[in-house]
């Protein structure tokens, strides 16, 4: 504080000089819907119904990507291919989190990582779990854990866990 804060003109009133700043604390919950498209809801339904992750392959450089999508990232060619994969996986990377957070789905800590699945070429974020995040180390293998009531989106897999 004690800054003067120049005002913007607004013709036709009188505020020509700030003298602090004004805060307002406010919040916005803004409940949403929206489609997730064809390949979400494979992907998803997959999940729900089966247990199962798939991925898709692209045809021009036969890269597998996860979550799936219609056009290939590298080269945009249309993709069609699924490819179940086996929920296996090495962490690329991880972050610890230890702060609480409304978009948090458990408390902290958490951990986050970037697991690549055997057979994908892109990496799925996710959380880590029954891990102690001291054991964690880039490359470690890990692996699905799927939750028992599954409802149709990426929290039906809980988490990945170390092998």
């Amino acid at each position: 504080m004690g800054r003067n804060v120049k005002a913007q003109f607004i013709p036709g009133t009188n505020i020509e000089m700030l003298k602090e700043p004004v805060f307002i604390e406010s919040g916005i919950t803004m409940p949403y819907t929206y489609s997730v498209g064809d390949f979400g809801t494979k992907f998803f339904t997959e999940l729900r119904d089966n247990a199962k992750i798939f991925g898709v392959r692209c045809p021009t450089c036969n890269r597998v990507l996860i979550p799936p999508r219609s056009t290939c990232g590298w080269c945009f060619s249309k993709l069609d291919e699924w490819v179940e994969l086996s929920g296996k996986g090495t962490l690329m990377s991880y972050t610890i989190v230890h702060y609480p957070s409304a978009v948090h789905p458990v408390k902290p800590p958490i951990v986050y990582g970037i697991i690549q699945l055997d057979g994908a070429d892109t990496g799925l974020a996710h959380l880590i779990g029954e891990a102690d995040p001291e054991s964690l180390r880039i490359g470690m293998r890990v692996w699905a854990v799927f939750k028992e009531k599954r409802e149709g989106n990426i929290l039906d897999i809980n988490y990945f866990k170390p092998l």
